[in-house]
């Protein structure tokens, strides 16, 4: 029976099955559309992976093998606690990223987000994990700090509702740069450690909480804002291509950066779910909180994650600094995204940072596709975002 919050991704990865499977046993349900609380799904049966052990495997061998950690290999398999695998022998496989802290395998929320974010905390003593602001619902909008040097990166995902992808992008990465500054290793090819001391990065997972969990679980009449969100979307139950915040505004049109000039060019004047600019810059407490925590911080550069296009944007009016068309350009090279000159915008955080500060700044879009992007993209999506992340880490002199 679904509870708030399943999903029929959620309930596959709970249940360890097949998101197909689970579909395809629910052929009475549309996949796209929100599952009610109480409603009832019907679980397929789940069969175990196997693998028959062969000559010269060993315990290590067969979790790069099979992708997965020793720990979790042994733990399914009481034959490997004492000693190394037999020839012959039938071990279960863990699922694939058993040892993994930050799963995508389903839709990445705000409550993922925060009990993740406790997770790395444990696991890597050096992340540090703040609040800086709330949502119009009251969800806490969290950063987390990795790194000690003196450059301060900031970047920031999920803006935009249904891009709800990029939280789970910039998680990963805060786990894969965790473990490679743990095991002093490399990340995209680089020493972690001297990126750690080069850099402080603080990463913004999760802007728009209020947003994200819209467009993936729905708003029922209980939801404190149903009547409007109701009447925003013309009726429909499914908030896939919902943009904005729980309040219809666009949290990317609401900066002080001709925001006037951007609310003409738009012509829309009433929320909805994406493109209305608010009533004024910075109405929206998400906007308000990232923009209050890029002052405080006085960041160097910043780096705000959309989808999609496979595009980095670098500039603003004229108002970019010189290093920033040959950093983009860097960028690029490293996740084969392409450096955009871009004009006819405005009001974006990204134009807001360059505007006041004339300090590098960036919007990418990762990914092709529609939004939202599935989450069996992520992992193609997730190694050019690698690539991306620690050239970026790596740009400062």
């Amino acid at each position: 029976m679904a509870q708030r919050g399943d999903t029929l991704r959620r309930i596959a990865l709970q249940y360890g099955v097949a998101h197909a499977a689970l579909v395809a046993v629910n052929p009475q349900r549309g996949e796209s559309e929100p599952l009610v609380q109480g409603e009832l799904v019907h679980i397929p049966v789940r069969l175990p992976r196997r693998y028959v052990v062969q000559q010269g495997d060993t315990t290590e061998s067969l979790a790069a093998k099979l992708g997965c950690g020793e720990a979790r290999l042994r733990e399914l398999n009481a034959c490997l606690t004492e000693g190394q695998p037999e020839a012959g022998q039938v071990l279960e496989v863990p699922g694939p990223h058993a040892d993994r802290i930050v799963q995508v395998e389903a839709e990445y929320g705000p409550a993922q987000t925060a009990a993740d974010l406790q997770r790395l905390k444990r696991a890597f003593p050096f992340i540090t994990v703040t609040t800086i602001g709330r949502s119009v619902m009251g969800k806490p909008i969290y950063a987390a700090r990795i790194g000690e040097g003196a450059f301060r990166w900031q970047v920031n995902a999920a803006c935009h509702a249904n891009e709800w992808i990029t939280s789970a992008l910039l998680m990963r990465f805060l786990e894969d740069y965790g473990r490679a500054c743990r095991r002093r290793g490399a990340i995209g090819g680089k020493d972690a450690a001297a990126l750690f001391r080069k850099c402080t990065l603080w990463a913004v997972p999760m802007l728009n909480p209020d947003g994200v969990e819209l467009v993936q679980e729905g708003a029922p009449p209980s939801h404190p804002f149903y009547r409007e969100l109701n009447a925003w979307n013309r009726g429909s139950a499914s908030y896939r291509r919902w943009k904005a915040n729980v309040r219809g505004v666009d949290l990317n049109d609401q900066f002080p950066a001709h925001w006037e000039e951007e609310r003409q060019r738009r012509r829309i004047h009433e929320p909805g779910p994406r493109d209305y600019g608010g009533s004024a810059p910075l109405t929206e407490p998400e906007a308000r909180a990232i923009a209050d925590f890029t002052e405080m911080m006085d960041f160097h550069a910043v780096l705000a994650l959309h989808t999609q296009g496979e595009e980095i944007y670098w500039n603003y009016r004229g108002c970019e600094p010189p290093e920033a068309r040959h950093w983009a350009d860097r960028l690029g090279h490293a996740s084969g995204y392409r450096p955009v000159e871009l004009t006819g915008s405005d009001a974006g955080f990204k134009d807001w940072f360059i505007e006041r500060y004339r300090r590098p700044g960036f919007t990418v879009e990762a990914g092709f596709g529609h939004n939202p992007l599935a989450p069996e993209s992520f992992d193609d999506v997730y190694d050019e975002w690698l690539r991306l992340m620690t050239e970026a880490l790596d740009l400062p002199s």
